[in-house]
């Protein structure tokens, strides 16, 4: 079986993986000291995505995979989008940064009604085969925002977000619940087809 690499440091996002794409040999980023760090430079989660999977590619020789996701607020025109893990600033108040975008978000918001506040959780994933095919596929997760946050699973905004369907958040799901229905994990449903179709494993 090929090993895959997934262009992240993120132990959690690795696990995450392994789980949806159960069955393939997927390793992170610290299996492989001098693996370049990758700035998301680009204004897609496609392109971001691309980005990190072409350099990590190139470095390993092994196909990489990499994703870009982010929530998409209604009532901020999309915002914020690619610059979701970012949006507090570069570290956030107090170095806590996930706890400073989500307030941040929740103070932009404040004003906006219960009915108006539609978002979705995007995620780009892609594979780079080292001297071959670039595929990408992308996820979606559509909810709303409520006005504090609940539960303590999740990261990022998922305190903060209820799938349509639902009735808790994201942070109140169980791993596997969320894996079901959550944005990553269609996006990541649909590359292992791919996978699968290329004859890596």
């Amino acid at each position: 079986m090929s090993r895959i690499v997934l262009a992240s440091h993120n132990g959690g996002k690795v696990a995450e993986l392994r789980r949806i794409l159960g069955g393939l040999d997927i390793v992170g980023l610290d299996e492989f000291p001098g693996a370049p760090d990758v700035a998301e430079t680009e204004l897609t989660f496609e392109g971001n995505a691309l980005l990190k999977a072409r350099a990590i590619a190139a470095f390993t020789g092994l196909p990489a995979v990499a994703d870009d996701s982010g929530l998409c607020v209604d009532a901020l025109n999309g915002m914020p989008g690619v610059l979701s893990a970012r949006w507090s600033g570069r570290f956030g108040a107090g170095g806590n940064r996930d706890l400073a975008n989500l307030q941040l978000l929740l103070d932009q918001v404040a004003d906006v009604a219960d009915e108006q506040r539609g978002a979705a959780f995007v995620c780009a994933a892609v594979l780079v085969v080292p001297g071959g095919a670039e595929h990408c596929v992308e996820g979606r997760m559509r909810g709303a925002l409520i006005r504090e946050p609940r539960g303590t699973g999740g990261f990022g905004y998922d305190p903060v977000f209820v799938p349509d369907g639902e009735t808790r958040t994201t942070a109140e799901m169980a791993p596997q619940e969320k894996d079901a229905i959550s944005h990553r994990g269609k996006a990541f449903r649909a590359l292992a087809d791919i996978v699968a179709a290329a004859g890596l494993p």
